[in-house]
Order: structure tokens, then C-alpha cells, then sequence
């Protein structure tokens, strides 16, 4: 009975719209009317023939793994620094979280009035160098990298808080030990601190991948997916087919494809980081 409660949320708010979700991928549903008709595979057929849907998919899986290792890489490195005894290391610390605690989409539009051509503070930079302007949001070879980066700006505060708490909580024996033995610092980190931040390192990579290649606000405020698909997620080709298109039937189809990349993205790193865990 205990459970009865969170099993009853999970079933309104989880279970029926996902499995509503695989059933309107079967229609032709326009996502409004009363009425539609059962299509049977036509909406995946279509799915998988679609020229735009390598790019797309190629675009999620850089915002994804992207992120990730961005996010890893620097919150780690963060997260080192800002647990010696330094001056000021809680400002620091406050100063690389707060954008967290900022919406997505508002962070977008801070960073859009950052890169746009005319009048963008990183155009006028160049302009004060003596150089041309620069279309940085248009540019298909460049904006996938910058929403990434935005991404990775965004969140990497909670990567260091998680490898902040993971390093708080290694004994100082360990460290003393190593040190008695002749460990440089290096060795102190390749073979006492690497090995125990082991379950930091998995929660951080598995909550950055679903983050990542779930990507929206940031690209909608930033690119709105363009020019044409060559920023596009395809959390944000879903939103378009169902509210633009009003191709409600597609766009759960997409829904589907999202959510079977998530998974086994997600439920892979997870298996293959905590088996690393109990080597």
C-alpha cells in the first residue's frame, strides 16, 4: 500500500502517455480532431526514409555525447580545483552553478543575443579586431558545437557538484598512504581518486546523455533547428511536425525513435560503468 501513491502517478504521468504515444504512431492523427485512421507502419516507413533523418539523428547524438564529455571533462576539472583550500572557492562555486538555476530557454536567448550577426557582443568583438561579422548562428559546420557548448556552459555545474561530493567523501588516510609510499600527484589521482569517484562518474555521464539527446529549449531559442535541418534534434522535428504540421502521428513515431536511442544509450553507459564500479 505504501507504493500505491508513486505507482499511481507513475501510471498517469509515465505509463498511459507512453503507451498512448506508440498508439497515435500507428495513426494518421493530426494531433486536434476526433478522428483518425489506423495507418500500421506507414509512419515509421516514412521515419526511416526521410533524407532530413540522418542528419537529425547524427545532430542528437552530438548534443548527447557532446555534452557529456564536455560536461565530465570540466566538471571534473572544476570540481579538482575548487577542492583545495583556495580563497573564494565558494563564490567560484556559486559563480559555475547559477546558470543551473536559469530556464533553458532563457539561457538560449542570452546566448543568441551573444552570436547573432548584427549587433551580437562576439560580433562586435570581432568588428573592434578589424574583422568581418561573423553569422555564427547560421553557419551549419558551427552551430550544432555552439548549442553544445551552450548546453555544456548551462549544466556543468552540476557535474562539479557531483564530483565535488563524490571527492569530499575519499578518506585522507587513502591520500597519506599514497603519499608515504612516493605517489606523485598524478599517481594519487590515476590510482586513488580516479578509481573511487567511480560512482560519481557514472551518475554525472548517465544524467548528462539523457540531458543531451533530449535537447530542446536551447536550439529552439538559439537556431529554431535551422538553417533548414542542420540543427535539428529530434526532440525539436517532433515539436514542429505536431504543432506546425500538425502531423501528430509522425511526430510520435519520431517520439519513439528518441526514446529507443535514449535507452539503450543511457542503459549501455549505465551496465558498462558500474561493471568499471566492481572491477
Amino acid at each position: 500500500m505504501m507504493y500505491l501513491p508513486a505507482l499511481i502517478l507513475f501510471a498517469a504521468f509515465i505509463f498511459y502517455p507512453f503507451m498512448n504515444g506508440i498508439r497515435i504512431s500507428f495513426t494518421n492523427w493530426d494531433g486536434y480532431s476526433q478522428n483518425s485512421a489506423w495507418v500500421g507502419l506507414a509512419n515509421y516507413k516514412r521515419l526511416f526514409t526521410d533524407p532530413n533523418i540522418g542528419t537529425v539523428v547524427k545532430n542528437t547524438l552530438t548534443y548527447g555525447l557532446g555534452s557529456t564529455i564536455l560536461q565530465n571533462l570540466f566538471g571534473l576539472l572544476y570540481a579538482l580545483l575548487l577542492n583545495q583550500s583556495i580563497k573564494g572557492r565558494g563564490i567560484v562555486r556559486t559563480i559555475i552553478y547559477l546558470p543551473v538555476i536559469i530556464s533553458p530557454l532563457i539561457m538560449g536567448y542570452i546566448w543568441y543575443f551573444i552570436f547573432q550577426m548584427n549587433g551580437g557582443a562576439l560580433n562586435d568583438l570581432v568588428k573592434l579586431f578589424g574583422g568581418d561579422p561573423v553569422n555564427f548562428l547560421a553557419n551549419p559546420q558551427l552551430n550544432v558545437w555552439l548549442i553544445t557548448l551552450v548546453n555544456t556552459f548551462q549544466f556543468v555545474g552540476t557535474a562539479m557538484i557531483i564530483y565535488l561530493a563524490g571527492l569530499q567523501s575519499i578518506s585522507a588516510d587513502y591520500y597519506e598512504a599514497a603519499s608515504l609510499d612516493g605517489a606523485s600527484a598524478w599517481q594519487r589521482f590515476k590510482n586513488v581518486t580516479f578509481p573511487l569517484l567511480a560512482p560519481s562518474i557514472t551518475i554525472n555521464v548517465v544524467i548528462n546523455i539523457i540531458g543531451g539527446l533530449k535537447l530542446f529549449d536551447v536550439i529552439i531559442a538559439l537556431t529554431n533547428g535551422g538553417p533548414g535541418y542542420a540543427s535539428q534534434s529530434l526532440s525539436t522535428m517532433m515539436y514542429q511536425m505536431y504543432f506546425a504540421r500538425q502531423d501528430a502521428g509522425y511526430a510520435a513515431s519520431m517520439g519513439n525513435l528518441m526514446f529507443f536511442i535514449t535507452s539503450i544509450i543511457g542503459i549501455a553507459a549505465l551496465i558498462l560503468l558500474r561493471r568499471k564500479e566492481n572491477a
